[in-house]
């Protein structure tokens, strides 16, 4: 199994170092063929030499990898932003990834920001992920002057809405759930939310075991801090997905534990914690590994490890329930301290 390890910008190397050490500890345990290779993609490459990520270099990461880590994109000394797009999204669209795949699951109830939260809370979303409004279309007239006018234009294809309420269904169906919500603005955003209901309903047609109901974006938004238990599979466009997956991991822990895929069933696939690069805290050593250790237990899964992915996840759970923290659960350890107590307790061997 070759995986890519894309460190990236701001904590991403703090918490993919301690990723790795978790996952080549699972690795060894279950004597998995794995081997890692690091790849040299961020901002300080960028300001370097000048170049974000070059086709050649997409067409190796996907071609010559089975899967790939990636810590974090964001660095405000590079213009726009403009490698974290070119890779990210270049990966994304260059691979086709057009589920983003975001489990929000409530491990410990002290963990979630609200007064009494519900300890079955566990919900996963489906968002589409090359499609919407990311797609880079539109443009701008009259740029720089008082009359300037600029467009976004959101596409919306019916051969994407297909296939990704089409895996919302399937996974739901494959994992035990019951229930799958479609959110939209249908009420607004008619000619979109037309294709995405209709294609809905046809699919839904399909699974009639699962209940289906769909939510306007913004009654979502309440309700998720209302009743976030009510929702185990919620599946929706690319801006809503981004929005509504945020406050779902912060619902249920915060987003240092929060892991997200990019995922083509079949295919190449790319791991990442939804966190972000978080400049302010970088090189402090204080970074929550958990959500890129999470992403690791998403990759043995994809790659067909279901018992060492379980390894993690429950390695996760020891160490929110008697195990070292960082700062923002609570606790007092550092990131590579987290994880060398992870590797160490998967690795059979004494824990502190």
């Amino acid at each position: 199994m070759k995986v890519a390890v894309i460190d990236g910008d701001g904590i991403g190397p703090e918490v993919m170092e301690a990723a790795v050490v978790v996952l080549e500890a699972v690795a060894a345990r279950h004597r998995l063929p794995l081997r890692l290779h690091p790849w040299d993609l961020g901002a300080e490459r960028y300001l370097r030499e000048g170049v974000t990520i070059t086709e050649a270099e997409r067409d190796r990461l996907v071609g010559e990898h089975d899967a790939a880590l990636l810590g974090a994109l964001g660095d405000s000394r590079v213009p726009g932003n403009v490698h974290a797009r070119d890779i990210l999204l270049g990966l994304r669209f260059h691979a086709d990834l057009f589920i983003n795949f975001r489990p929000c699951r409530l491990r410990l109830p002290a963990l979630s920001p609200l007064r009494d939260p519900h300890p079955a809370t566990d919900i996963v979303f489906f968002r589409e992920n090359t499609e919407g409004l990311y797609t880079g279309s539109g443009g701008s007239f009259k740029t720089g002057t008082p009359d300037e006018v600029a467009t976004e234009i959101s596409l919306n294809t019916c051969k994407g809405v297909e296939r990704i309420v089409r895996a919302a269904f399937e996974y739901a169906e494959r994992s035990g759930r019951k229930r799958i919500t479609l959110v939209d603005k249908a009420n607004a955003l008619v000619h979109e939310g037309a294709l995405w209901r209709r294609v809905f309903a046809e699919v839904g047609a399909g699974f009639p075991g699962i209940a289906q109901d769909a939510m306007y974006v913004d009654a979502m938004a309440m309700d998720l801090v209302r009743r976030p238990q009510r929702y185990e599979v919620v599946v929706t466009s690319n801006l809503f997905g981004d929005i509504l997956s945020d406050l779902g991991a912060q619902v249920t822990g915060g987003l240092g534990m929060a892991p997200s895929g990019n995922l083509h069933p079949g295919s190449w696939a790319l791991f990442e914690p939804v966190h972000g690069s978080a400049p302010d805290i970088a090189g402090r050593g204080i970074a929550n590994p958990l959500g890129a250790v999470g992403c690791a237990a998403l990759l043995l899964d994809h790659l067909g490890q279901p018992d060492a992915a379980a390894d993690l996840e429950g390695c996760i759970a020891e160490s929110l329930r008697s195990g070292p923290t960082t700062p923002d659960l609570g606790g007092a350890s550092t990131t590579r301290e987290v994880g060398d107590w992870m590797a160490r307790r998967i690795g059979g061997l004494p824990v502190p």
